[in-house]
Protein backbone atom coordinates (compact mmCIF):
# COMPACT_ATOMS: atom_id res chain seq x y z
CA UNK A 1 0.00 0.00 0.00
CA UNK A 2 1.24 3.23 -0.53
CA UNK A 3 2.02 5.79 1.81
CA UNK A 4 1.57 9.62 3.21
CA UNK A 5 4.83 11.00 4.61
CA UNK A 6 5.49 14.17 6.55
CA UNK A 7 8.99 15.42 6.15
CA UNK A 8 9.70 18.89 7.28
CA UNK A 9 12.54 19.41 4.67
CA UNK A 10 10.01 18.43 1.86
CA UNK A 11 7.20 21.11 0.72
CA UNK A 12 7.32 22.81 4.03
CA UNK A 13 6.31 19.49 5.75
CA UNK A 14 2.91 18.78 3.87
CA UNK A 15 1.77 15.75 3.91
CA UNK A 16 3.11 14.06 0.35
CA UNK A 17 2.99 10.61 -1.70
CA UNK A 18 5.70 8.80 -0.42
CA UNK A 19 8.47 9.05 -2.86
CA UNK A 20 7.74 12.18 -4.57
CA UNK A 21 7.14 15.77 -4.46
CA UNK A 22 3.34 15.73 -4.65
CA UNK A 23 1.23 16.81 -2.18
CA UNK A 24 -2.33 15.68 -0.84
CA UNK A 25 -3.58 18.95 -1.07
CA UNK A 26 -2.49 18.67 -4.37
CA UNK A 27 -4.04 15.11 -5.32
CA UNK A 28 -7.05 16.46 -3.77
CA UNK A 29 -7.53 19.66 -6.47
CA UNK A 30 -6.81 17.15 -8.98
CA UNK A 31 -9.68 15.44 -8.49
CA UNK A 32 -11.91 18.14 -7.25
CA UNK A 33 -11.43 19.66 -10.60
CA UNK A 34 -12.48 16.26 -12.34
CA UNK A 35 -9.58 14.62 -13.68
CA UNK A 36 -9.79 11.17 -13.13
CA UNK A 37 -7.46 8.38 -11.71
CA UNK A 38 -6.18 7.71 -14.96
CA UNK A 39 -5.46 11.21 -16.36
CA UNK A 40 -3.72 11.77 -12.96
CA UNK A 41 -1.63 8.84 -13.68
CA UNK A 42 -1.03 10.07 -17.56
CA UNK A 43 0.07 13.65 -15.99
CA UNK A 44 1.56 13.35 -12.84
CA UNK A 45 2.61 9.30 -12.65
CA UNK A 46 0.36 8.45 -9.20
CA UNK A 47 -0.89 4.83 -9.48
CA UNK A 48 -4.18 4.37 -8.31
CA UNK A 49 -3.15 2.83 -4.98
CA UNK A 50 -1.38 6.08 -4.43
CA UNK A 51 -4.04 8.03 -5.03
CA UNK A 52 -6.66 5.59 -2.77
CA UNK A 53 -3.62 6.04 0.24
CA UNK A 54 -4.54 10.27 -0.17
CA UNK A 55 -8.09 9.44 -0.27
CA UNK A 56 -7.57 7.75 2.88
CA UNK A 57 -5.04 9.77 4.77
CA UNK A 58 -8.24 12.87 4.46
CA UNK A 59 -10.75 10.37 5.48
CA UNK A 60 -8.95 9.37 8.34
CA UNK A 61 -8.44 13.30 9.49
CA UNK A 62 -12.10 14.04 8.57
CA UNK A 63 -13.00 10.74 11.09
CA UNK A 64 -10.41 12.94 13.61
CA UNK A 65 -7.77 10.50 13.68
CA UNK A 66 -4.35 12.04 13.86
CA UNK A 67 -2.09 10.52 11.14
CA UNK A 68 1.31 11.07 11.22
CA UNK A 69 4.77 9.44 9.41
CA UNK A 70 7.61 10.95 9.90
CA UNK A 71 10.19 8.95 7.87
CA UNK A 72 13.43 7.43 10.19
Amino acid sequence: MAEIVIDDDVRHGKPIVKGTRITVDEVLGMLESGMSTQEIHEEYGLTEDEIRAVISYVAGLVRGEEIREVPA
